[in-house]
Order: structure tokens, then C-alpha cells, then sequence
């Protein structure tokens, strides 16, 4: 079972990397980098708080692990 701060380390990475993708699509969308730049914060949030519950669900789930 991953530890909470594993998860945490991972969902902040995750989190860094989506908003810098997101802030390049918002702003070839838009052609504004404040609105590229807000819609990715609020992407990032909703991201980052469900990819973090989506990692510990599955880190109770037994299926497809193999224990060495």
C-alpha cells in the first residue's frame, strides 16, 4: 500500500505538469494567457484533488498486484 505522502508527492508533480499543460492549451484556445492561465488553475484544483482520491481507492484494490 502506497503511503499518504507518496501520494502526495505524486499528485503535486501530476498537478505542476497539467497546469503547464493546460495553461499552453488555454492559451492557444483563447489567445489570452490570463484566461489560458486561469482556466488551467482551476483544472489544475479539480485535477489535483481528484487524481489524489483516484490514487488511494486504488491503493486499496488487491487486483493485479504481485507482492516479491
Amino acid at each position: 500500500m502506497e503511503t499518504r505522502e507518496r501520494t502526495l508527492v505524486k499528485s503535486v508533480l501530476w498537478t505542476v505538469l497539467g497546469l503547464v499543460v493546460m495553461v499552453v492549451v488555454g492559451f492557444v484556445f483563447t489567445g489570452s494567457i490570463a484566461t489560458g492561465g486561469s482556466m488551467a488553475v482551476v483544472n489544475a484544483l479539480l485535477g489535483f484533488i481528484c487524481y489524489a482520491g483516484y490514487e488511494r481507492v486504488w491503493a486499496r484494490i488487491g487486483w493485479g498486484r504481485v507482492d516479491a
